[in-house]
């Protein structure tokens, strides 16, 4: 277990948010993805992680 309690995940991990700094440095850490991509593939798709998982995948193969 980490000590660094400001490292914090999301708290509905089933969707994105980009209005919180620390969601936004725990999705694109979690999905290996710039924030730029990250928020184009929300524009795209909604909030939804799988959803927005999958179009990450799509656009990379």
């Amino acid at each position: 277990m980490s000590d660094d309690t400001s490292d914090r995940g999301p708290q509905d991990r089933s969707r994105i948010s980009l209005t919180q700094d620390h969601e936004v440095r725990y999705w694109t850490q979690a999905i290996d993805a710039t924030v730029r991509e990250l928020q184009e593939a929300v524009q795209a798709v909604g909030p939804g992680a799988e959803a927005v998982r999958g179009r990450l995948k799509a656009r990379r193969s």
